[in-house]
Parts: structure tokens; sequence; C-alpha cells
């Protein structure tokens, strides 16, 4: 383990002279650390994107034009302005300007439509929407559900509303009196950043320049990042992975974005070759994807030496990183609001990460023993909490401190509900982080589960709660049950519902309520109808059940469905579909 632990120390010391830079409290936020590296390499390329790039320069002067129109509109520090748009470089460069004048930006998810939606833009109390053209009428149709819409600027090409890009125009690009960020530090807000947590509906995360460094430099840091690197983003620019793993640990490296306007199995090696890729970001969906692919001429013509990301599963690892060449995976475990981290710079297979005991100890990392029937941390006779052995699963908390801090959500009692007290003493606080880990008798740890019932698809989070309330109204729904279900050779659990229904329900009524209401991802895949739903003696409804039967026609004597992507549409599901879906021969 010697040389183990020496990638980690060397690991954390590149780490230093960012943090010292931007330690609690200090005046260095993130607007600085990007005009340094645009003073230092002005004419380097940025950000890039199919055949439009943006330099160092350009993206300051973007950035100081933005600034200006803020100044303009009364937008000062911790004043919010929701940003709902698509990869592009310009996307960086409004929430950059944005945060020279110490306003915070609200990362609006683009897949949301309807009600959800509108609760993100609710949750931030924003009265300023700097939104895509092309999204415009999707925010239009929303905005009804608000009682106050806030005003909204339209950025991009095509017909626009309150043109953004012209009201950018008339203001300098030159730098801004340094005046302008007086009283500002790293412990302000940069971001609101979504995310569904382990229960409940989306909550806004508070992301401080203070995390945006930390995030960032640990990418940095764990893969390498020099100014040469070209760093391939398909990931949305609204969450952490993407907007700011890959496209922070690019900006703070001096390195250049390579953005996508979306992940394309299709396309990715060819973006990789095109635009000489060094390196990328991950999600596990996206290496299944990818390897589930046909082969394809430039996955083998490539020059990256390096990717970063979280959720490769292990049944993928050693075949992923054979077929492509791939010769270094850094898998990290974190979430955008937690104190929780771990990473793997040793290649071992199935591995989230490895955190000797002195570093845990450190940190305030522990795993501590979870009732899952009960769905809460298990106490002994004293009391309080008892770490769970190597070999068996726990939930990982993180003891909240002023180094590892939990910089919580916009709703006070969001914030609350992840904070464990009394854990190991009287008085102290842990995050919790939702998630079953274990760890093995050389500290390397794996994940188990998500606790709860939000759980992950493709990807994101999703919350059961949410979608059960946004279905539960559909005509002919009586009960609605939603959880998610292992799909075989798939990562993460598709989403099912099981539903008692009248006379009146419709399937494609139920479809196209979810279109409507719902992302993608969010629908639910599997469909189930009976006539009662079991429920335990607090009338909670029992899920344990309905997860193990999943959607296996042969436990099962209920009608059951999947939703067929090509015909946006429930159809029945029996053993032969059951046979296609688990041989992967019928896509979901």
């Amino acid at each position: 383990m010697i040389a183990s632990d020496l990638r980690i120390a060397r690991t954390l010391i590149r780490m230093v002279p960012d943090l010292v830079r931007a330690r609690p409290g200090s005046s260095h936020t993130v607007a600085d650390a990007v005009e340094a590296v645009a003073v230092r390499t002005p004419d380097a390329s940025a950000l890039v994107m199919g055949h439009s790039s943006m330099s160092y320069r350009e993206l300051d002067a973007r950035a100081n034009r933005v600034a200006r129109w803020a100044i303009g509109q009364g937008i000062g520090r911790g004043d919010v302005v929701a940003l709902l748009g698509a990869n592009r470089p310009e996307y960086v460069a409004h929430w950059l300007g944005l945060a020279k004048v110490g306003a915070v930006t609200a990362l609006i998810n683009n897949n949301l439509t309807g009600r959800a939606l509108c609760r993100s833009v609710e949750l931030a109390g924003v009265d300023q929407l700097i939104i895509d053209t092309d999204l415009e009428p999707t925010w239009i149709r929303a905005c009804s559900h608000l009682d106050h819409p806030p005003s909204i600027w339209t950025s991009g090409p095509g017909d626009r509303i309150a043109d953004f890009d012209e009201a950018l125009a008339g203001r300098s690009p030159h730098p801004l009196d340094t005046g302008v960020r007086r009283g500002l530090s790293t412990d302000d807000n940069l971001f609101y950043i979504y995310t569904s947590g382990t229960t409940g509906l989306p909550k806004a995360a508070r992301f401080s320049h203070l995390r945006f460094m930390a995030v960032a430099t640990a990418a940095k840091a764990m893969a390498g990042y020099r100014s040469s690197d070209n760093i391939y983003c398909p990931l949305p620019l609204y969450h952490t992975v993407g907007g700011v793993m890959a496209t922070g640990g690019a900006l703070l490296s001096g390195a250049t974005a390579v953005l996508a306007p979306r992940f394309s199995a299709s396309g990715f090696w060819s973006d990789c070759v095109d635009h000489d890729v060094t390196a990328f970001q991950y999600i596990g969906e996206l290496c299944r994807y990818l390897l589930n692919s046909p082969t394809h001429p430039d996955e083998s013509r490539h020059r990256i030496r390096v990717c970063i990301g979280n959720g490769l599963r292990p049944d993928v690892w050693q075949e992923f990183r054979d077929r492509f060449g791939l010769d270094h995976i850094v898998e990290f475990y974190g979430s955008t609001e937690g104190n929780v981290a771990f990473f793997n710079l040793d290649d071992k297979v199935g591995s989230i990460g490895r955190s000797p005991a002195l570093m845990r100890k450190a940190a305030g990392v522990h795993l501590v023993r979870y009732d899952i029937e009960n769905q809460c941390e298990f106490r002994g006779s004293d009391g309080f909490c008892v770490e769970a052995p190597p070999g068996r699963p726990g939930e990982a908390i993180g003891k909240i401190t002023t180094a590892a801090r939990f910089e919580g959500y916009a709703d006070g009692e969001a914030t609350e509900h992840r904070i464990l007290r009394d854990v190991f003493k009287s008085g102290d606080a842990y995050f919790r982080t939702g998630d079953l880990l274990s760890r093995d008798t050389d500290d390397y740890f794996y994940f188990v589960d998500r606790v709860g019932d939000t759980f992950r698809w493709k990807g994101e989070n999703i919350s059961t709660t949410e979608v059960a309330d946004s279905l539960g109204s559909c005509p002919g729904v009586l009960e609605i049950n939603v959880y998610g279900v292992d799909v075989p050779g798939r990562d993460g659990r598709a989403g099912m519902a099981t539903v008692v229904k009248n006379d009146d329900f419709d399937l494609d009524a139920f479809a196209d309520l979810g279109d409507r209401r719902l992302p993608s991802y969010a629908r639910p895949v599997f469909l189930r109808t009976r006539t009662k739903i079991d429920t335990t003696t607090t009338l909670k409804y029992r899920k344990v059940d309905s997860v193990s039967d999943a959607f296996d026609p042969s436990v099962i004597d209920d009608p059951l469905y999947y939703l067929d992507p090509a015909l946006g549409s429930y159809v029945p599901l029996g053993r032969t579909e059951y046979e296609q879906i688990c041989s992967h021969n019928l896509r979901l």
C-alpha cells in the first residue's frame, strides 16, 4: 500500500497552492482565478464546441460584458439569476460574468418542463432568467404555473423576445474596476445546483466559490491536467460533474474544455480525434453506451491519456479500458452538496477510491451501520451510531466542520434533513450522504446502493415522490407507488410504477402526462397495474417486495408494461419482451 499512499500524497500536495489562494474567507474568487489565466495566456483556447472556439481573452471579455449588464440591472452580491441553456461556450461566460459582480447563478436543468421547471426557478427566488432561444417556448408554456414569473433575457440564434446578446453588445469588454467585488469572498455562493438528494423533490444546493475551487482543483490534481490538455465534456454544464469538474478543472489548468451539445455514442470518438482530446469526463452509463456501440474507426486513433468520472461499474471496467486503450481511469465518489469524497488513483477495478485510516480520521469520514428495514442509522445501546466493519455496508457520513463544510440548500428544512446529530457523542453533527458503501481490509471503498427512495438512472438522481406527484393526477389513477428496479447489465435502477386504477385509466394518457411533466430519464420505464398496493402498519407503501419482483412476468400475475422509446407509449411486457430486455436486444 506504500505506492498507493504516495500517489494520494502527491495528489493532495498538487492541490495545496490553489487551495491556499482560495482558502475560506479569502478574496480570491473563481472570477479572480479565471481572470489570472486570461492575463497569463489570453490567446489560448478556453472553450471549444464544433467549429467555434472562445479564447481566454474572449471568455473574459464576454464575462465583463455580462457583469456590466448585471450592474445595469441592479444585480449585485448575493442576488440570484437563473440560467437555462444548453452546453455552449456562452453558457460558461454568462455565469462567470455574474460571478464577477458577486451574483449567484441558479443552473437550471434544461430537460425540465412544466411544474418541475417552475419549481426550480421558484426555489432560487429569481427575478431574472437568461435563457437559450430554443428553450423559450418550453419556458413560456411552463411559466403559466407561476404567479410572478421572472423577466427573461434570450440568448442564441433565432428570434428573441428580449435580446440578451444585443444588450451585451453595447457593453464594454474591458476589465471592471476592482472595487466591484469588494467584500466578496470564497465563502459567498457562486451557484445553486439542483439535486434530488435522498428523498423528496429537487433541492437547490448552495455551491460557494470555495467549493468550486476545491472540486475543480481536485479534478485538476487527480487527472494531472496541464495547460496543453484538451478535456472533452459531453455532460450537462448544469451539473457538478460537467460544469465544475470538467469545465472548472480545464479553466483552472489553463487547458481547453471541448464541449459537446450532448452525449452521442456515435459521435464521441470522432469528436475526440477531431479536437485532439487528451482527457474526458465520464459517468458510468456513458461508458456502457460506448461499450455497447459498434466498433468505430476513430476509437483506436485518439490520444486520450486519462479519463475521470464516477459510476463505472465493475462488470464493464476492464473491457472498457482494454477496448478503447485507456491508460488511466480515475474513478471518484462525491456529491454536489456533500463533504465526503473518495478517489481511485490505482486503477483498482470496481473501487470508488482508497482512503487510509489516518486520512479518514482527519476528514471525519465514517461508514455507520444502517437499518434498511426501518430506513435509519442503527444505534447501539448507548444511543450512538455504530461503525460498519470491513466487508459490511454502511452509510457514508462526514463530520461537519469549518474545513469540511456542508453548505446546505436554499430550503432550511431540507438542509436539516441531511444532518445526522449526536452520532458518536452528544452535540456532534455529520452530513448524511444517503449512500451505502463498503470497504475492504486495504481501505478501498465500494459503492453498494442508495438508501431512501431516490434511485439513479441514466446518470440522474430520480425522486420517487416527484414522479408519483407528477403522475398521480392522471385520470383513473387511484394510487401510485414508484420505485427503482435492477435491469440486468444496466447501471443504476430503472423507474417502475405500480398503479391502482379504475375504468377511466388510459395507458396513452398516462404516457402523455409523463412526457409533459417529467424529464425523459424520470419517466417510469415499467408499469404494473394492480387492484391494491401493500402498505405497512403505518400505511406507508411497502416497496421491498415490489423492488424484488421487479418486472419479471414469471413472478408477477398483474398486467405489466414497458415504455417503448420508439412509440413513446406503454406496451404489454411478457416473457419474450422480458428476455429481450435482459439480453439487451430490446432498447429502453
